[in-house]
């Protein structure tokens, strides 16, 4: 079953700009644009971070998250990425998406009206259990972590 994300436009949103679209057949990711309600461009100066609206708000069905990614291009490009990679938006969540971005770059990154800022990936989740024990299970690798299995 392909589930189904139902999508309201916020208030003074560009409804030009559409809905996030696959840009091709064989894409996970969706894309996400800027949605200024002023239509106006922004500048994201280095080592800044902005709360760009994409004007979109959704209903995504129980048992689903969506986790908002940056996209490679303008991570490469421009030093343009996602403060909290992947973001995500819970099954309950009614309120505007916003995308976190953050300039890792060296230079200004002008974030126009309509831009591809981020895509969105739709998945399962999973709910876990939680149990507090006196121990836990042995393992070979035991409590190695950070680099402890090689380089």
């Amino acid at each position: 079953m392909t589930p189904q994300i139902r999508i309201v436009w916020d208030e003074g949103a560009d409804t030009t700009l559409g809905p996030p679209l696959y840009a091709t057949e064989g894409a996970a990711g969706a894309d996400l644009c800027a949605n200024f309600s002023d239509r106006q461009a922004r500048d994201l100066a280095p080592g800044a971070r902005m709360l760009v609206p994409t004007g979109l708000r959704m209903d995504i069905p129980a048992g689903f998250e969506v986790q908002i990614r940056p996209r490679s291009g303008l991570a490469l490009r421009h030093g343009l990425t996602l403060l909290n990679s992947p973001g995500t938006i819970d099954s309950d969540y009614r309120g505007p998406v916003g995308v976190i971005l953050i300039n890792h770059g060296t230079d200004d990154v002008t974030i126009t009206h309509g831009m591809r800022i981020a895509q969105m990936v739709v998945a399962p989740v999973v709910q876990a259990s939680f149990a507090l024990v006196d121990g836990l299970s042995e393992t070979a690798r035991g409590a190695g972590g950070f680099g402890s299995t090689g380089t």
